[in-house]
């Protein structure tokens, strides 16, 4: 999708209105970007099954986050960095559910039974979590099992971004050496 330059111009100018307040200004800047949010996101994502959530997101981070816009900047590369970023959330998260999800025909094959016992996964990976130090232990849920980004976790924990990005890399080095321990 084209934009037009003249469209375009009054985007600094509706988000400075928006962030004094002004809900009309914040609405027409709003109906201005669906458009450019579907089509950006289309061209990175082309799952439609994605495009509607990630837009949706990529509305709700803009909300969020609409403080830390400086009108004295131009706005387009503003929202491209947090299409970008929620795009490839999308497809992160998708990845992962494709990596982990196993067919109901596989989970009966190699379940446990009394002739094949099996630590069951969920059970191993709660016991390598209940190791780790409570604080590293709650970055890992939050980031990896509940798939928060880096800065929601921040926010939840009350952390910056570079302490969340730390313990993180500690957790997963003492996950690493916890599996190895048990080979």
């Amino acid at each position: 999708m084209q934009i037009s330059d003249s469209a375009r111009e009054h985007w600094p100018a509706l988000m400075e209105q928006a962030q004094a307040g002004d809900q009309l200004a914040y609405t027409r800047l709003l109906k201005a970007l669906v458009p450019v949010i579907r089509a950006r996101v289309r061209r990175q994502i082309g799952d439609d099954a994605l495009i509607e959530d990630v837009v949706q997101d990529v509305l709700l981070t803009v909300h969020r986050v609409r403080h830390t816009y400086d009108p004295a900047f131009p706005f387009l590369p503003w929202l491209l960095a947090i299409i970008s970023a929620r795009a490839v959330d999308a497809l992160r998260r998708r990845g992962r559910l494709q990596r982990w999800e196993t067919p109901d025909e596989a989970l009966t094959e190699n379940a446990a039974t009394p002739d094949n016992p099996q630590l069951d996964s969920r059970d191993e990976l709660a016991a390598y979590l209940r190791q780790l130090p409570s604080r590293q232990r709650d970055i890992v849920e939050h980031v990896h099992l509940r798939e928060m980004s880096l800065t929601e976790a921040a926010v939840h924990n009350n952390l910056s971004v570079a302490a969340v990005k730390s313990l993180l890399h500690r957790a997963l080095t003492n996950l690493r050496r916890f599996g190895a321990h048990h080979e």
